[in-house]
């Protein structure tokens, strides 16, 4: 595969807000597949985010699919079927470090979801910290139906939709509709097609409203909630409060609050 098809598996683009920052769309783009996320598109994946996470005018990463039918469609089967050991601990290691870059990312990570959202798809869609679907999407988890289990970030599932409801996906392969998945709990936001660009703008004109260092703050508190006992991550947010103040932008955006409440 050459240097040019390999980066348009996975495709980078900016909006530009001026003073406010910049906000990345990452875009899976391999639609014959459902989006697949081969060897190759896993890699191209985890340079892209590597790279964001030196953009210090960046606010939030956006990351959807190709087209209307799929976000991902789970990992390329037909190269997965021809893995020998070495390969399959390969592909398994790139998966883990394509949800870990999504999850490590300093700024919000919403997963845009326009379809099919299997396999791989589901755990780097469970990595972002937002999640909104179109309501004709449709998640699982199939590992099992291909003879290996759901494992890597697979384990993120039973902390968002509870041990029972992950237990069944993993251990059935079964899929469940959208409506389903914003039940109980997988989805944050659940819209129409139509509806599904400007459910994101509304999550992207607030982040964009915040105080840009306040927010990188929170996204490294919740990583540490994920990881602490509450008592070490209400220590670590102390910190972090006092961290804030090391510039002025509690006090510049308090201030602008106060003034528009008097005028």
């Amino acid at each position: 595969m050459t240097a040019s098809s390999t980066s348009s598996l996975v495709l980078l683009e900016f909006d530009d807000h001026g003073d406010r920052g910049r906000v990345a769309r990452v875009t899976f783009n391999n639609p014959e597949k459902r989006n697949a996320l081969g060897l190759a598109g896993k890699d191209r994946l985890v340079e892209i985010m590597t790279s964001l996470r030196h953009d210090e005018s960046l606010r939030a990463v956006v990351i959807t699919g190709s087209g209307d039918r799929s976000f991902v469609g789970g990992t390329d089967l037909a190269e997965m079927a021809e893995f020998d050991l070495a390969a399959a601990e390969a592909s398994a290691t790139k998966t883990h470090r394509v949800c870990d870059s999504v999850r490590q990312m300093p700024v919000p990570v919403i997963a845009r979801i326009n379809g099919y959202c299997f396999g791989s798809g589901m755990e780097i869609a469970a990595c972002a910290d937002m999640r909104v679907a179109a309501d004709h999407a449709r998640f699982g988890m199939p590992e099992v139906r291909h003879g290996i289990p759901s494992g890597m970030e697979a384990s993120v599932l039973p902390r968002l939709i509870g041990w029972g409801k992950a237990c069944e996906l993993v251990l059935t392969g079964d899929h469940i509709d959208a409506q389903e998945a914003y039940r109980i709990g997988y989805l944050e936001r659940l819209v129409p097609m139509a509806e599904l660009d400007a459910a994101v703008d509304r999550w992207l004109e607030s982040i964009l409203a915040a105080g840009p260092r306040a927010v990188r703050i929170q996204k490294r508190l919740i990583l540490d909630w994920d990881r602490m006992s509450v008592t070490d991550a209400a220590r670590a947010g102390i910190q972090a409060f006092v961290d804030a103040y090391r510039t002025d932008e509690p006090r510049r955006l308090m201030t602008a609050f106060v003034n528009r409440r008097r005028g």
